[in-house]
Formats: C-alpha cells, sequence, structure tokens
C-alpha cells in the first residue's frame, strides 16, 4: 500500500480547489463553441479527445516526467532546458501566458505551504514546471503525478464544457467516466516517447486559441 500522506498530496494536487484559475481558461474551446465546432456531448468528447492524444501524450505527460527527473537528480539546467522546450509548444499568445499566469499563481501556493524553492525563477514560469518540482521533492511518484495532472486537466476542461456548450452536470460526468478510461494507456505511451518525438499538434486548437484572443464576447480569461 503505498504512503498514504503522498496519496493525499496528490489528491490535493488534482483537486479542482487548487488556486491556480484554472476554471478562467478554455483553451480555444470558448471559441470552438461560438463557431460552432463543438455544439454537444458527442463533438465535446471528439475536441477533448484530440487534445488527449496530441496535447497531453506527445507533450505535457513526457516533459513532465523530463521535468520530475530532473528535480530528482537536481539538474537545473536540465529542467531550464526542458521548461523552455514547454512553453515553445503553446502555440498561440494566449496558451503561453496562460501557462505563465497559472505557474505564478501554483508557485503562490507552493509559498503557502512553507519551504524553500531554490529554482524560484523557473518555477514561476509554468504550473507544470512547479507540479513536477513539488511532485518530485513530496516523493510522489512519477505515475502518480500523472494521473492527477491529467485528471485535473480533463476535469477542468469538461468544467469549461459545461458552461460553455453548455452541458449538464450529469454528461459532465458521463464525458470524465468515460475519458478518464484513456488515461492509463495515454500515460503509459506517454513515458515511452523519445525526447526527439515530444511535441504538441493541435492546429485546431492553435487556431481555436488565436480567434479567442479577440472573441469579442466571452466568459473565459484571454
Amino acid at each position: 500500500m503505498k504512503n498514504m500522506l503522498e496519496y493525499l498530496r496528490n489528491l490535493q494536487l488534482a483537486s479542482a480547489n487548487l488556486p491556480v484559475g484554472g476554471f478562467t481558461y478554455s483553451q480555444g474551446l470558448e471559441w470552438a463553441v461560438e463557431a460552432k465546432w463543438v455544439t454537444n456531448q458527442i463533438e465535446t468528447k471528439d475536441w477533448l479527445i484530440q487534445q488527449m492524444y496530441s496535447t497531453l501524450l506527445f507533450c505535457d505527460l513526457p516533459i513532465l516526467a523530463r521535468l520530475y527527473r530532473c528535480s530528482i537528480h537536481q539538474d537545473e539546467q536540465g529542467f531550464s532546458d526542458w521548461l523552455k522546450n514547454l512553453l515553445r509548444q503553446r502555440e498561440t499568445s494566449e496558451l503561453r501566458l496562460e501557462e505563465q499566469q497559472r505557474g505564478k499563481a501554483f508557485f503562490r501556493f507552493l509559498q503557502g505551504l512553507g519551504g524553500i524553492y531554490p529554482w524560484q525563477n523557473l518555477l514561476m514560469q509554468s504550473q507544470l514546471a512547479g507540479f513536477a518540482w513539488y511532485g518530485a521533492t513530496s516523493k510522489i511518484s512519477l505515475e502518480d503525478l500523472q494521473i492527477s495532472w491529467s485528471y485535473s486537466w480533463l476535469e477542468s476542461n469538461i468544467m469549461a464544457a459545461i458552461k460553455l456548450v453548455p452541458l449538464g452536470q450529469q454528461a459532465g460526468q458521463q464525458l470524465i467516466y468515460q475519458l478518464s478510461t484513456l488515461l492509463p494507456s495515454i500515460i503509459t505511451q506517454a513515458n515511452a516517447i523519445e525526447d526527439n518525438d515530444i511535441g504538441a499538434g493541435s492546429p485546431l486548437v492553435a487556431i481555436a486559441s488565436s480567434c479567442h484572443e479577440n472573441q469579442y464576447s466571452r466568459l473565459f480569461r484571454s
């Protein structure tokens, strides 16, 4: 049985109440709904699956693994290099700004817990970076940390869809139940990806995000 305290720390990271402002971003979904690319539960599911097999599988999860290992080995230069790689993968100014704003918010969360953070300038640039560092220093296993990140990402996006599409709460829970079954396989595949194969490829999300930056009326941050 895993250490109970580590398990509780990981649950905290996956919580929708984590004060990083995840509920204020739609990652292009708001414009996709406006453009009628996404109009119902089935199209929402398809939209999220496309991102799960591009952004999560080929970018977030493998980079999380590398940031995690750099944290364990105290490899600041390697950590910095992979952080720069991550920021390059955010294809629009809106997505890069989100990454940085959530990074600062996550770092404030860490400061509230106490402790010393020698890589402050790096940790503040990305929530994923802070997430990896905290997981490694809290002795949360990489796989558990990846589960937490993936579930948090999924829940946040479905919460946005509930407001925007709109979907009912029951439909949202159905989507979480259905799509979470894909996560174990995605995590396994992500951990087998070589360095040269890492890279997000979500052209529809990039288009939607760039259009959302100038959308006239919106609920979510740009």
